[in-house]
């Protein structure tokens, strides 16, 4: 198999995850057999979309080859009717999208060189096409965009994009530049869902900002402690107040029985 029929047919696996992911999203949010179809649309086709663009490098691909926009709608349709089948499928359509990740990653970063531009717009290419449909699937979906908080993703892309220049830059064929990074973006996304790893997160607690409900209870316990301790310091000064006027009661005995006893001697 050439490099353009690999291109496709993982094309064709990516856009169809892409499709099946934004039609139980739809699905959730009870849309219609419309809005089931049009977030499917946007999910798979929207990152290369974006991309042509950008780069004002038209046609788009959906449009010179109608067949991927019915690839799509059939995906989204059938997912409407067998989602009571997609649970059992999670695991697929984990690696399916980790495909259609890689395959974004290439393309976006083959049609940037193409139009003779360098490593930082091809990264950029590369982004946009593997994770802008996504982020258009949260944000219509009124979430906030997975590959913005929680997943090792856009990473994956600017990745890809390095790897493909690097080798280009090496002399490698680029049939094998190509595989090459297929490969290894395909298995660099899998490690990252296996680990589940994600990049560190920004936590910014303002004046105005709902504090979290687990921050307030470890205030709770905090305050709790330190009214304990408070307590046990009262105490604690009210006993050693109390041993110190003992003190000075023994001490005032003992002087009286003394002047008494030297009276009595004289």
């Amino acid at each position: 198999m050439n490099t353009e029929a690999l291109l496709v047919v993982t094309y064709i696996v990516g856009i169809t995850a892409e499709a099946i992911t934004a039609a139980l999203s739809a699905g959730r949010l009870k849309m219609d057999w419309f809005g089931v179809i049009a977030l499917a649309s946007i999910t798979a086709l929207g990152g290369g979309t974006l991309r042509v663009v950008l780069l004002d490098d038209y046609p788009m691909t959906w449009v010179e080859h109608p067949i991927y926009l019915v690839i799509v709608v059939v995906a989204a349709l059938a997912t409407w009717q067998m989602a009571f089948l997609m649970p059992h499928f999670r695991r697929l359509f984990l690696v399916a999208d980790a495909v259609g990740l890689a395959t974004f990653s290439v393309l976006g970063t083959k049609a940037a060189l193409e139009l003779g531009h360098g490593f930082i717009i091809a990264s950029v290419a590369a982004t946009v096409t593997g994770v802008s449909g996504g982020v258009m699937r949260d944000i219509m979906s009124d979430r906030v965009p997975l590959v913005f908080s929680q997943e090792i993703y856009a990473a994956v892309s600017i990745l890809t994009a390095a790897l493909y220049i690097i080798l280009l830059e090496a002399g490698v064929d680029e049939h094998w530049v190509i595989i090459i990074s297929l490969v290894v973006a395909f298995g660099v996304r899998l490690l990252a869902i296996k680990s589940h790893k994600h990049f560190p997160q920004f936590h910014y607690q303002g004046r105005d900002t709902p504090v979290d409900p687990r921050l307030r209870l470890s205030a709770q316990f905090v305050r709790r402690g330190v009214r304990s301790a408070a307590r046990r310091a009262g105490q604690l000064r009210i006993e050693a107040s109390n041993y110190s006027l003992m003190d000075r009661f023994s001490s005032s005995t003992n002087a009286r029985e003394q002047k008494w006893t030297v009276g009595e001697d004289s």
